[in-house]
């Protein structure tokens, strides 16, 4: 075959290779470059960033080093705080033995003691002896100074330990002070219950319709009837015993069957008739009875009247003079004075036809209907109650006197103890037990104050000892008179809450958040409540 001539080979497509070659060689160069500069970049930048975090160890490790400073017991810091702890101490001695002046030198020392130390955890550096020295030996020269002065240690416990001495009988006397005050506003009188009480009693002796009603209303044969249900409470506040009846009617399915037996003293009796003679709760039956009405409570039947009765009561209770102070503070006790407080263990004799009752204090709102009350099963025991042992103070060595023999052989001091104020009786059993009699040898072996000490609940724990029926919880809750952390829904779910305590709700001092529960029975459409109460 013929070959063509060298001239005739395509040396143009040759050529384009050469160009893309050197292209491509371009290109990689200056990706080598870019590479090298920006790795050298970055390589620039960098130091900084590693060289914080190395200062901020730095730091921390010189607060970590001042702290430890403190606890080191040769550095000048804590020398310097041991002397100001010291020299604080010497400050409260001087002051007291009127030495003015050092006691403002050893404050200026502590002050600039203060700032120094102030200073150096600031800057996160140690104290220079430079720095703590002119501090150090002023405050040295100082506590010399009161040691000499006879400032010493010994001084120093002894005057610290008086002090603690005094602040703790300071506070003694102030918990004393604030609950015979507390004890003084309770048993007060407000200005408008005692306006209601004289407007009330006007009415009686200007309206004779009332006596009139009152006479043929004694002897309704419904206030004996068994088959409806009875309510006693004893009490000389007409308002008080307002609300427990209107409370207690208003919550009733059967208001009508709902009959109360109230009795009071001579004083208010005509009041609390008035009251009840011209306002009606829902059909409910209220009878009123004055204590000096029950003939039979005198001085030969029952020891508590012979004790109140006598000489040396009456002028205790009344000239206030009395040899033995302990005794006469007992004696003035308005519980141990008032008749109508031990009226409860007379029920049988005040209703001697009655078979069962419910008995309210005058400081309690019921909220449901008390009727079921009445068919809850005693098992052959005298009263139901709702035991208040769920403290450890509620037991039975809280009332009464163990020491003496008297009480320890015949009581277990570990026995729960229960509450009064809403409690169901039932008559034949109390009758059978003679609860009673029960009641007047207790008050006989305690003529001396020795067994308990004055009130209801620790003769009533010994009279009806082995004698109770212990009522679910609900049925009566207790501590609005004094507790401000008393559960809501266990309020919301009691048939009856309890204004135990001196915060009375018809007082001033009364807890506000629960005041409502009481307030709402009062019934402020009658004109005697809108001229005493609002007003």
């Amino acid at each position: 075959m013929r070959r063509r001539a060298a001239e005739f080979r395509r040396p143009a497509r040759r050529r384009l290779s050469y160009w893309i070659c050197l292209l491509l060689g371009v290109f990689v160069a200056a990706g080598f470059v870019l590479f090298v500069f920006q790795h050298h970049h970055q390589d620039r930048l960098e130091p900084p960033v590693r060289d914080k975090v190395p200062a901020d160890k730095e730091i921390l490790r010189e607060t970590r080093n001042l702290d430890q400073e403190l606890l080191n017991t040769t550095s000048f810091a804590r020398q310097l705080a041991d002397q100001m702890t010291l020299a604080k101490a010497y400050v409260i001695i001087a002051k007291e033995h009127n030495n003015l002046r050092l006691a403002w030198e050893l404050s200026s020392q502590v002050r600039n003691g203060q700032r120094l130390l102030s200073r150096a955890a600031v800057r996160g550096k140690r104290i220079t002896p430079e720095e703590a020295h002119p501090i150090v030996s002023r405050l040295a020269h100082l506590i010399y100074k009161a040691q000499d002065s006879h400032y010493d240690i010994s001084t120093m416990i002894t005057t610290l330990k008086s002090h603690s001495v005094a602040l703790e009988e300071r506070a003694s006397a102030a918990i004393v002070q604030s609950a015979e005050f507390g004890k003084l506003a309770a048993e007060a009188m407000p200005k408008s219950l005692h306006c209601l009480n004289i407007k009330l009693t006007e009415e009686w002796f200007r309206n004779p319709s009332y006596r009139r009603l009152s006479e043929e209303g004694r002897n309704l044969p419904l206030l004996v009837d068994n088959n409806l249900y009875h309510l006693c409470i004893f009490s000389d506040n007409v308002l008080a015993t307002s609300v427990v009846v209107n409370s207690t009617a208003s919550n009733a399915d059967y208001p009508q069957q709902l009959v109360f037996h109230v009795v009071t003293d001579s004083i208010n009796y005509q009041a609390m008739t008035t009251w009840f003679l011209r306002n009606e709760f829902r059909g409910c039956t209220v009878e009123v009875l004055s204590i000096e009405g029950l003939v039979w409570l005198n001085a030969s039947f029952s020891p508590m009247v012979k004790r109140i009765m006598s000489a040396e009561t009456q002028a205790s209770y009344f000239a206030g003079s009395s040899k033995d102070q302990s005794r006469e503070t007992k004696l003035k006790d308005p519980n141990f004075a008032s008749l109508l407080n031990h009226l409860r263990f007379y029920i049988p004799q005040i209703q001697p036809q009655l078979e069962k009752v419910v008995f309210l204090d005058d400081d309690v709102v019921v909220q449901k209907d008390l009727t079921p009350l009445f068919s809850v099963e005693l098992h052959g025991n005298v009263i139901g109650a709702v035991e208040t042992c769920l403290e450890a103070f509620h037991r039975f060595y809280r009332y009464l006197n163990f020491s003496n023999p008297i009480i320890s052989s015949k009581f277990d001091p570990q026995t729960c103890g229960w509450a009064f104020g809403m409690n169901i009786f039932d008559l034949v059993a109390w009758k059978k037990a003679n609860v009673t009699d029960k009641y007047h040898y207790w008050q006989e072996q305690n003529a001396d104050r020795m067994l308990w000490k004055t009130g209801t609940l620790a003769p009533g724990l010994l009279a009806f000892y082995g004698l109770m029926e212990p009522l679910d919880r609900r049925w009566h809750i207790l501590g609005l008179g004094y507790d401000s952390s008393v559960d809501d829904r266990l309020i919301e779910s009691a048939a009856v809450v309890h204004f135990n305590g001196n915060m009375k709700p018809w007082h001033k001092l009364a807890i506000s958040k629960y005041k409502h529960l009481w307030e709402q029975y009062i019934n402020l459409s009658d004109p005697i409540i809108k001229d005493c109460i609002m007003h």
